[in-house]
């Protein structure tokens, strides 16, 4: 998939006017593109235009304008948007109710570190990887980066189902335990991706 160039980005000031333009388009595009995993965890898988949209909105929150620090901002987003053969996406835990916050993480300690999400095929699963130093012996973060490997198998499996075979998504976490098949909108999407 394309990275992302410092020559797409718009400037702030004609940003800020289109911005609802924008966050309109981007609201339907990741509307195909996420999932709730249970109660608890939402996946909302990164493309190009998912990218795009984070760095301009970085840019005006921040009022970052010079060229260096605009291709900084790249740089670091760019590491979100999937390699060949790959699907990457942002994991949110979400807590809805703001004393339950430091209970829930706790409970999740671990999610990150054990293969404990997983992409399930009719012919086995492919487990995400997670960035590492999003959480320590400490603190659980309530957002992390991962991607699933899919390699030339994986991305042959999710380009070629037949009618009728399904695709999960799974938590085996210890103390989280949810499956959700994905719905044909979001594999239609995410086969884009490998395209």
């Amino acid at each position: 998939m394309k990275k992302v160039s410092p020559a797409e980005i718009i400037p702030n000031d004609l940003y800020s006017q289109k911005r609802a333009e924008y966050r309109k388009s981007i609201i339907s595009i990741k509307k195909d593109r996420s999932i709730n995993l249970g109660p608890l965890l939402r996946i909302v898988f990164e493309n190009h235009a998912t990218v795009l949209f984070q760095i301009q909105e970085m840019l005006l929150v921040e009022g970052i304008s010079d060229p260096k620090k605009i291709q900084e901002e790249v740089d670091t987003y760019n590491e979100l948007i999937p390699g060949p053969c790959e699907l990457s996406a942002v994991l949110f835990i979400e807590i809805t109710s703001e004393d339950k916050i430091q209970e829930t993480l706790e409970r999740l300690r671990g999610l990150d570190r054990q293969p404990s999400v997983h992409l399930l095929f009719p012919s086995g699963k492919i487990s995400a990887i997670f960035e590492s130093d999003r959480s320590d012996d400490s603190k659980m973060s309530s957002v992390h980066y991962i991607r699933f490997p899919l390699g030339n198998q994986g991305a042959s499996l999710l380009k070629n189902l037949s009618e009728g075979e399904k695709v999960f998504l799974l938590s085996d976490h210890p103390a989280y335990s949810a499956m959700v098949q994905l719905p044909t909108p979001l594999i239609l999407s995410l086969r884009s991706d490998l395209d």
